[in-house]
């Protein structure tokens, strides 16, 4: 373990890490035509600027395009009181059953982690709202118990034999970024879900991703760059902001993901250059050397969740080569087809990155934690540099703005 390393690291002040800006600079709605936005890139040394759509001849040949297929869902479910009053519930993550396939393929009943808008005002006893499905008009309860750090196990209860998906579809809105400012319209349908979203289970974007059309996926796949899918479902911690002084007092917040073995083998052995599309494709692909970690250590290991600190604390000595061979190892002794896990993992400057060469990412909030990330990417503080320049140069920011493609020499 490096001490040193470890202290440097925790002791990084967030206010570092901030820039101004205006409100005005906040894409609030995303450009009519996605691809055409502007595309700021950066190679370590030079800053230039082009538009989306050249991504398709700035990927270097023989390379890995992964992005994450995750779907947003309507997670935001207003309900009733008894007294007619409205309390908001936000879904965060399943509880009963666990896994997000068989939440959403429910029947009846389900139980979900979620933050209640309001929630002194839920006294006790059920909230209730009756939707209409397919023509069926369908009653749902929802109970509450169980606080937990501001949040609450919630089970809904519904009649007739629609699937929680169906239902959640039905009465839910979907939960657009905060520093919008603004409630959610129609048109954030569609806007607000990846072109390739498929696996239920968010509850914000990948906003990186957001830029893709189908034609410009099809002349990526016509210029030869190969495309390889993750799974990792964005939780609301992706919105919270360090309120300490520096990062070792912010606790992350814990996601699953899930990667094929099929692609854990690409990674272990063909040597392609990995460009990773968005900050959750790039935890999901640099959480992975540390489950080898963990194998290495124990091979029978039954806990593999990579924690915050990991990084900065684990041993770190073998090659990816190794530390992906301990997780196809272990895949295939446990008749495996996909390692699904759970990560926490803080990238932050003193990170080294194993697996992601280039990344296409948006520009993020001042003092977040994915500012740090691309921070730990750039290195030397670079970040200053590409950010004054963006804003110089009229780039729009955040989820609905203008995209970044960083690559490492």
């Amino acid at each position: 373990m490096n001490t040193n390393l470890t202290d440097k690291v925790r002791s990084l002040r967030i206010s570092d890490f901030d820039y101004p800006l205006p409100d005005e600079r906040i894409a609030k709605h995303p450009l009519a035509e996605r691809e055409r936005c502007k595309l700021l890139c950066y190679d370590g040394e030079t800053i230039s600027d082009a538009r989306f759509d050249d991504i398709v001849s700035l990927l270097p040949e023989q390379s890995l395009l992964i992005y994450n297929n995750t779907r947003v869902i309507n997670a935001r479910v207003k309900m009733n009181k008894p007294t007619g009053g409205a309390i908001e519930i936000f879904c965060l993550e399943p509880i009963a059953p666990v896994d997000y396939a068989l939440m959403f393929q429910s029947t009846g009943q389900c139980t979900w982690r979620c933050l209640v808008g309001n929630s002194k005002r839920w006294k006790d006893g059920a909230l209730q709202r009756d939707v209409t499905l397919g023509g069926e008009t369908i009653t749902v309860r929802a109970t509450r118990q169980g606080e937990s750090d501001g949040t609450w196990a919630v089970t809904f209860a519904w009649t007739g034999g629609a699937t929680f998906a169906q239902l959640i579809d039905a009465m839910g809105v979907i939960p657009i970024p905060p520093y919008l400012n603004r409630e959610t319209e129609a048109s954030d349908l569609t806007d607000y879900q990846t072109v390739y979203s498929r696996i239920n289970g968010s509850v914000a974007a990948p906003t990186a991703g957001l830029h893709f059309t189908p034609e410009l996926l099809d002349a990526i796949d016509k210029r030869g760059i190969e495309r390889r899918e993750v799974t990792l479902h964005v939780g609301a911690g992706t919105f919270r902001p360090v309120k300490s002084s520096d990062i070792g007092g912010h606790e992350m917040h814990h996601e699953l993901y899930v990667v094929s073995r099929e692609l854990i083998a690409e990674l272990a052995h063909t040597g392609r250059t990995v460009t990773a599309v968005g900050t959750t494709s790039v935890r999901t692909l640099e959480s992975l050397y540390y489950v080898g970690c963990i194998l290495e250590d124990d091979p029978d290991a039954t806990d593999l969740t990579v924690t915050q600190w990991m990084p900065y604390t684990c041993r770190g000595d073998i090659s990816v080569e190794r530390a992906l061979g301990n997780i196809l190892a272990r895949l295939d002794r446990d008749g495996s087809t996909a390692l699904t896990g759970s990560t926490a993992l803080m990238i932050a400057p003193g990170f080294r990155y194993r697996i992601v060469k280039g990344m296409i990412t948006n520009f993020h909030q001042p003092q977040s934690t994915l500012l740090l990330l691309v921070s730990a990417f750039l290195g030397e503080n670079r970040w200053r540099e590409v950010y004054d320049h963006a804003l110089a140069g009229g780039y729009r920011f955040l989820s609905y703005g203008d995209a970044c493609y960083f690559t490492r020499r």
